[in-house]
């Protein structure tokens, strides 16, 4: 079976968009241990490296001009700052929007290169605001300043127009601006009773209307079509699963993802008529893109680029003909283990402590004892654990271990109604599926309950630490990464432009501090008695390090076996593969002393 080192070292790939011709690829991949730019033939070849920075790259290509446009942070910190790269091998990055203290995030190009929109805090470092910038000029000016989270959501086809996503104050609830570039008069679009998500509005080429994925006035999210002259809203596309929808630039084909059960079914659509054409042939049954990949049409839109992972496969880019539906591979990431070394999680859903039914993928590894059991818990809390590649859950199962992941109560991907489960006061009812979930896989004789562990990341870190605090008597042991140790704290020193947004899912420091309290890991320190790892980077912006260091140093104080690995170069979570390779096993081994202690369970009685 593959070696963890192995599995870590497996590299993947994610497309970045075309060059002006469509005949070169751009290609974002990890290749020198961060995510960096590279090109190829469309039609396929070698990768050929565009930038080499300390730092992971992310990148889009400039329409029509050629170049692309580079984000790079430091360190983790996430104040993305902007360059300009000629897509040529050697080419230096240009400047184009540098101001180390502040955040550039969320860009978009008018359709003819010539303006990019971006948000930025630097108004007062916590409010975003929108501006858009002439690329040959340099001059810019901000277009929209309503304060809170706002992102662009891109131009209309003839750029007089930006469509901008507002967060309100409603956890899982925004709006959609239109805003006049010139003017900056700005109309609010999505007029909504509950709470509504939109996703990226998809103009038709003639700007007279576009189609968004969103939940308004429904459980999942669907299609609908909008038409700015008259205002109106009018559904077009639904299912019993979440849709999202990308469009070429000349409105010849539409791409419909449906989430079914966490899985990518894709279509090609007419965008106008909706009429089904072909479905994308995927190369198996998994995702299309890990976290925020998004598919890129050629420019003459008869190619699609998407990058395809799965629980047995890494992630490389693939090319869809639009015409058919046909893919082919496009690149060939090395270091992709075999997979018939590895093992496909099954998908089960089980019965919660109030009847709610929870969906969880399972890994099970060869034997005839029960096993020891990992749960690894997805961040948010608003995401989604879908069955992507995981080296830590595959080494898991090489070493016997069985792998839980839940997507518990909270979760997306489900319906408005399910994602509302956990809001506020029902924070810890998501912790109570943890400990449901653990009795259902005993009482099938699937694990072994007393050698069952905890690991998670992010707000995935906070339920780490509150079932080992609030159900003490069930876990041997914990592994949380970038996690929050008391919501209090948290609230208190995550990034100023974070901390209302973050307090519209777990509760206003003002109104619901108690609560926030009572349902810290911290507050209950003194429950806690099972071994702990930590893992955190210094910079941090969204979990500051110090939730990592105040866990630490009071369970050390009382004796409980916590060990804290600190990265001076990384933020939320780890992106540097040396950094990967010293803490996971470091992480993996501390599991594997721990467990050692505890006895083997005896197999299960058969009949």
């Amino acid at each position: 079976m593959p070696a963890l080192r192995d599995l870590l070292e497996a590299r993947v790939a994610a497309p970045a968009g075309f060059d002006p011709s469509g005949e070169t690829a751009y290609v974002l991949s990890d290749l020198t241990g961060t995510p960096q730019l590279y090109r190829l033939p469309a039609s396929g070849g070698n990768l050929e490296a565009l930038t080499a920075t300390p730092e992971p790259v992310r990148a889009q290509p400039i329409p029509r001009r050629g170049g692309l446009l580079v984000s790079i942070d430091d360190g983790g910190n996430e104040r993305e700052q902007l360059y300009v790269h000629t897509g040529e091998p050697g080419a230096e990055l240009e400047p184009l929007v540098v101001e180390p203290e502040f955040v550039h995030r969320d860009t978009c190009f008018t359709r003819d290169g010539a303006q990019l929109a971006y948000v930025c805090n630097r108004r007062n470092r916590v409010d975003f605001d929108v501006y858009v910038r002439e690329l040959e000029s340099g001059e810019e000016h901000c277009v929209f300043e309503r304060g809170g989270m706002c992102s662009t959501a891109g131009f209309s086809p003839d750029g007089r127009f930006l469509v901008v996503r507002r967060p309100s104050h409603r956890s899982s609830d925004e709006d959609l601006w239109l805003v006049e570039v010139t003017t900056g008069t700005a109309e609010l679009v999505t007029l909504h009773d509950g709470e509504a998500e939109y996703r990226d509005p998809q103009w038709l080429e003639d700007g007279s209307a576009f189609l968004c994925a969103n939940n308004a006035g429904r459980d999942t999210l669907a299609l609908a079509r909008y038409v700015p002259t008259s205002g109106s809203w009018e559904l077009v596309l639904e299912s019993e699963w979440d849709l999202d929808c990308w469009i070429d630039d000349h409105s010849a084909t539409l791409l419909v993802e449906a989430n079914e059960h966490g899985y990518s079914r894709l279509e090609l659509r007419d965008p106008h008529s909706l009429e089904l054409r072909h479905p994308v042939e995927l190369p198996g049954h998994g995702v299309m893109g890990l976290l925020y990949e998004r598919p890129w049409f050629s420019p003459d839109g008869s190619r699609l680029a998407y990058q395809f992972t799965s629980p047995l496969v890494p992630g490389d880019v693939w090319i869809a003909e639009t015409g058919s539906g046909r893919c082919e591979r496009l690149t060939r990431s090395p270091g992709a283990p075999d997979p018939s070394e590895l093992v496909e999680p099954s998908l089960h859903r089980f019965a919660s402590f109030d009847g709610e039914s929870i969906p969880v993928y399972l890994y099970e590894p060869a034997g005839e004892a029960p096993p020891p059991v990992v749960f690894m818990i997805h961040g948010g809390p608003e995401a989604q654990l879908r069955p992507i590649w995981s080296a830590l859950a595959q080494y898991f199962a090489s070493e016997g271990y069985a792998v839980a992941g839940p997507n518990v109560r909270g979760s997306t991907g489900y319906g408005k109604r399910y994602e509302h489960l956990d809001d506020v006061e029902l924070r810890l009812d998501s912790v109570r599926d943890l400990a449901a979930l653990l009795d259902a896989l005993a009482d099938a004789g699937r694990v072994d309950p007393e050698r069952a562990v905890l690991y998670g990341g992010s707000y995935g870190g906070y339920m780490v630490l509150a079932g080992l605090a609030f159900q003490p008597e069930r876990w041997a042991a914990g592994i949380e990464i970038v996690g929050i140790s008391s919501l209090v704290t948290f609230l208190e020193n995550t990034s100023e432009w974070r901390r209302a947004f973050r307090e519209r899912e777990y509760g206003s420091l003002e109104r619901d501090r108690d609560f926030l309290a009572s349902a810290s890991p911290l507050t209950r320190v003194d429950e806690i008695r099972a071994p702990l790892f930590i893992i955190h980077g210094a910079n941090d912006p969204r979990v500051p390090v110090g939730e990592a260091r105040q866990i630490h140093r009071s369970l050390t104080e009382r004796g409980i076996r916590c060990e804290l690995l600190i990265y001076e170069d990384e933020g939320h979570g780890l992106k540097k593969l040396k950094n990967k390779l010293e803490a996971y096993p470091k992480a993996a081994a501390f599991l594997q002393d721990v467990l050692a202690t505890i006895p083997v369970a005896a197999p299960w009685p058969s009949g």
